[in-house]
């Protein structure tokens, strides 16, 4: 079972107002080759966890990477808004983008080891965001780094700051890095499979320090994970994302007690890791299309098992569906099944004229 499924339930907090991040339209690609991230689009409130969720492969660290502007060579930002606190980032040259990076958007990486310089001691690093950000003397900046790692629950804090990132555990080293992240005091957090290699008790331990330190300073996280117990414990609302697209979009208690989405349902199914009379875990059938690959239709159309059910399949393989909405205010799918009747008939119709036209053409 989901950890605190059925006792947990997510409401938006008071604290929860003006958005911090609002992202529309973004698509991340190869130019001239196709889109990677397609038309995403994200709103986080200022105090608000959102967890962004999906398969390995699915498009949510690349999201994470174009939201920092650290984006692999050849690929770039093709079109779309991205506003921090209001205002629009994509369009601010790289220097002016560094101010944003690290003080108002700060990443939290998967692998703390992988990520920590191996040549110079955790405290320095943890340290450098307020050299370049805030600009304080040795002595201050001394201070604040012992200030941070007694925060986040490193024990013997002016003692650990002379330790190089080998000879931290990974859990200290985790939150070695939970430190860095906050040093400049961003007004969003993004998490990238923070507790990924981390045992059982340790996971739980920096999930807490996370929220703790959201209460503590109202701050908005996007966490990106593939852990739904993840999400169960930390998260207000979820965005589901397969294959470079988000596919439905709510609450915690909605995506994990009443999700919409084929997919969604599935990944559920999968995380519940409860065997059937043979023994065997369920598994969603076939694999995800590469994310470069053009698709007419949805983009799930090939493991969806709810499309042949409907009765209208090829409406399905050949019109992209668009997002529809659903229960609660911001609760979406991208699903025909789930649309109205208007618009379902719709889609028929274009789909018979396409295939109409297709033959005529013959």
């Amino acid at each position: 079972m989901l950890a605190n499924q059925t006792t947990v339930q997510h409401q938006l907090r008071p604290e929860v107002c003006a958005p911090v991040l609002e992202v529309e339209h973004l698509t991340v690609g190869v130019p001239g080759v196709g889109a990677i991230i397609n038309d995403l689009n994200l709103t986080i409130r200022r105090g608000e966890v959102l967890a962004l969720v999906g398969e390995s492969g699915s498009g949510k660290s690349m999201t994470a990477r174009s939201l920092m502007r650290l984006m692999p060579s050849g690929i770039s930002i093709l079109e779309g808004s991205v506003r921090i606190c209001g205002e629009e980032v994509l369009s601010l040259p790289e220097d002016k983008f560094n101010e944003y990076r690290g003080a108002r958007i700060a990443m939290l990486f998967q692998q703390p080891h992988v990520m920590l310089d191996p040549t110079c001691t955790v405290g320095a690093q943890a340290g450098e965001a307020l050299h370049v950000h805030q600009h304080l003397t040795a002595e201050e900046e001394h201070e604040r780094v012992v200030q941070l790692f007694r925060d986040v629950g490193i024990p013997e804090p002016e003692e650990r700051m002379k330790c190089y990132p080998h000879q931290m555990s990974g859990g200290m080293a985790q939150r070695v890095m939970i430190a860095a992240a906050l040093s400049a005091d961003p007004d969003l957090l993004i998490a990238d499979e923070p507790t990924t290699a981390l045992d059982v008790t340790v996971q739980a331990q920096i999930l807490q320090l996370l929220d703790r330190k959201r209460r503590e300073r109202n701050l908005s996280i996007l966490l990106i994970t593939h852990d739904l117990s993840v999400v169960s414990a930390i998260a207000d609302r979820v965005a589901v994302m397969y294959s470079g697209e988000i596919v439905e979009q709510g609450t915690t208690d909605e995506i994990l007690h009443s999700p919409k989405h084929p997919y969604t349902q599935s990944l559920i199914h999968c995380s519940l890791l409860q065997a059937d009379e043979s023994g065997e875990l369920y598994a969603i059938p076939g694999t995800p299309p590469e994310l470069l690959s053009k698709i007419p239709g949805c983009r799930f159309r090939s493991r969806c098992q709810v499309a042949e059910k409907w009765g209208h399949p090829e409406v399905c393989s050949r019109v992209a569906p668009p997002m529809v909405e659903h229960g609660g205010p911001g609760c979406c799918a991208r699903c025909w099944v789930g649309a109205s009747n208007d618009i379902q008939a719709q889609a028929i119709r274009i789909c018979q004229t396409e295939l109409e036209g297709h033959r005529d053409g013959c």
